[in-house]
């Protein structure tokens, strides 16, 4: 829906590591999605502010839905069908693009010294729900919204989630540089009135940065596709504030626990794993140009076919997705495409039950939410109507996982 007011400004947080290799360039935007065409140039145009190659660049939303979105490829199509402009700003998701390269470019000439890793995590306390409750026989149930207020939502268990809060943080000595924090949950309270905010992310992040003060705060979403504050939300807006400060307490004594370690640039590796995604059967070129042109259907109905659409040919051009993993010392950070099933994230701290493992989902937003090969036979809004990967897409990604881990897969 068309912004109203600006609540609280959107930001993009990161960093850059000067590790043997070239640098490397992580950075959380606060937009709902970055996909496909904007998702490569946004990795291309920080590389080159940073001195490095794109396969040296994660780009990840935080994916508060009162936030903008960019994706020039669906941009395109749309407008060819007489839709221009209905889905983002171009000339605002250039100019925001054009911001964080110069941040990228400013931080790159006053690199500071890294000394040490700390690492630490903590559980948070009342914020994280299973969207998705299932049935004993393990069917979907009832789909429980991100803004809550609903009473069997309120009442049912928190089921299946990832409880705790990682942070990863970098000392030159005694002296805190960032913090770099990891949890799996939809970050908004309530939404779709036109208010743009960072909402519980931006608030808890801001909070952190006054504790210690002069220590930056990055906020990466963990897979946290079928995961929202639906159990502890009444939906209200004062109630923003009240999950922010638990999610920020969660921070707060993450970042307390922590252990610290010396670290060098040459402890620094960083891995690539390009893949092809499965496409879900549902999608052909035949039934997205037949939405597409049908005026009948619903803008947003429209949207979606151009994003179908968009995605399709991206995957049947042989276009590959980054899976990256960044190690230091102890510590293991996946970064994935896609609104992610909290499953995968699970998954990935089980395979390397030695080593301190964080992970960022929504980098590449072209691929929809990403369940496993068993929800799509569950039912459910993300598998059955958003999802443009077919359930193949969890044996892709746990492969990849297990190569970019370096964990030889199980007999």
């Amino acid at each position: 829906m068309p912004a109203r007011k600006i609540v609280d400004p959107l930001r993009a947080c990161g960093i850059i590591l000067f590790a043997d290799g070239g640098p490397i360039v992580l950075c959380a935007v606060d937009w709902t999605g970055i996909g496909n065409a904007a998702h490569d140039l946004w990795r291309e145009k920080l590389a080159e502010a940073a001195g490095t190659t794109a396969d040296r660049v994660a780009v990840h939303v935080c994916h508060q839905h009162d936030a903008p979105a960019a994706d020039y490829s669906s941009g395109k199509i749309l407008a060819v069908h007489g839709m221009k402009g209905v889905m983002f700003d171009l000339a605002f998701a250039d100019e925001g693009l054009r911001r964080a390269v110069r941040a990228v470019r400013e931080a790159a000439d006053k690199p500071r010294r890294a000394t040490h890793l700390g690492y630490g995590k903590w559980k948070v306390e009342k914020v994280a729900s299973t969207r998705r409750v299932l049935t004993p026989n393990g069917k979907l149930a009832f789909w429980r919204s991100s803004r809550g207020g609903n009473k069997r939502g309120s009442a049912a268990p928190e089921g299946l989630i990832d409880p705790f809060l990682r942070a990863i943080s970098f000392w030159d000595g005694d002296d805190p540089l960032v913090s770099i924090n990891y949890y799996a949950c939809h970050g908004q309270s309530y939404h779709g009135r036109g208010g743009v905010s960072g909402d519980i992310i931006g608030i808890a992040r801001s909070l952190r940065e006054a504790q210690p003060p002069g220590v930056a705060q990055v906020y990466f979403n963990g897979a946290g596709g079928d995961i929202a504050c639906g159990k502890y939300n009444d939906g209200s807006p004062e109630n923003r504030a009240v999950l922010a400060g638990r999610l920020a307490q969660g921070m707060k004594l993450a970042w307390q626990s922590q252990k610290k370690i010396p670290v060098s640039a040459g402890d620094v590796s960083w891995r690539t794993c390009p893949v092809s995604l499965p496409i879900r059967k549902r999608i052909s070129e035949r039934s997205c140009l037949e939405r597409l042109s049908n005026s009948k259907l619903s803008q947003q109905q429209r949207v979606f076919a151009a994003r179908d659409l968009a995605f399709l040919r991206r995957m049947q051009s042989g276009h590959q997705i980054p899976l990256t993993c960044l190690e230091i010392g102890p510590a293991s950070v996946l970064h994935m495409p896609g609104e992610l099933f909290v499953e995968y994230q699970l998954a990935a701290q089980k395979m390397c039950p030695e080593k301190f493992v964080c992970m960022a989902a929504y980098g590449e937003y072209g691929t929809g939410y990403i369940g496993t090969k068993i929800a799509y036979t569950q039912g459910g809004y993300e598998t059955v109507i958003v999802s443009r990967v077919a359930p193949e897409v969890e044996d892709v990604l746990m492969s990849a996982m297990r190569e970019l881990q370096e964990v030889s897969k199980p007999i």
